[in-house]
């Protein structure tokens, strides 16, 4: 796949505006602030492809970008307390649509920050992918903030997601020094690979 062939598609609110699904979907989910649109970017070597915002709970919409012949779908974030509930139980419900839509999703990306044990609403997010069996992977964000002591540690932290969440991989990755790019991006051409 060719990442650095990318562009921004559209934001949808609503379930009924989503794009047909006609290609491969990689899926990036993750709480708010956790980093998705830095990934997003990183993985497409572009600076500014996704919108990154300080501010916790910015993408309120489920974010499409065509990158070469696939889409990345950026999911919004959860688990951020300053939103309204009228405005939480429409990103639930946009969430649930997105994925009882019957999407081509080749692939999920779960971000967690790798700083943190997964927080309620992670493992809430990682019951919901292995209750729906959606195939993931699990993208360790953060990793540049970590010693490197404890780096080597982290991955052995987070085994556990292979074994109770049937995880697919997990990568300590960085949208700062490019860690874990490489990886990830091999794992979305293999994901590709096992769709022809």
């Amino acid at each position: 796949m060719n990442f650095q062939r990318a562009d921004f598609q559209a934001s949808y609110g609503l379930s009924s505006q989503l794009p047909d699904s006609d290609r491969p979907e990689f899926v990036f989910s993750g709480r708010s602030n956790v980093g998705k649109s830095s990934l997003i970017n990183k993985l497409c070597n572009r600076k500014n492809l996704a919108r990154v915002s300080a501010t916790p709970g910015k993408t309120a919409t489920i974010n499409f970008y065509t990158v070469d012949d696939v889409y990345f779908v950026d999911l919004p974030g959860y688990g951020y307390a300053k939103v309204s509930a009228a405005d939480r139980q429409r990103w639930d419900q946009l969430i649930n649509s997105y994925f009882d839509d019957r999407r081509n999703c080749v692939l999920l990306v779960q971000l967690l920050d790798s700083r943190h044990a997964p927080s309620a609403d992670d493992l809430q997010m990682l019951e919901y992918l292995r209750y729906r069996k959606i195939p993931f992977v699990a993208a360790l964000t953060k990793a540049d903030k970590l010693k490197k002591s404890e780096a080597a540690k982290k991955a052995d932290e987070f085994a556990f997601l292979r074994e109770k969440y049937d995880c697919k991989g997990i990568v300590l990755s960085s949208s700062e020094t490019g860690l874990g790019i490489d990886t990830l991006q091999a794992l979305f051409d293999q994901a590709l690979l096992h769709e022809v």
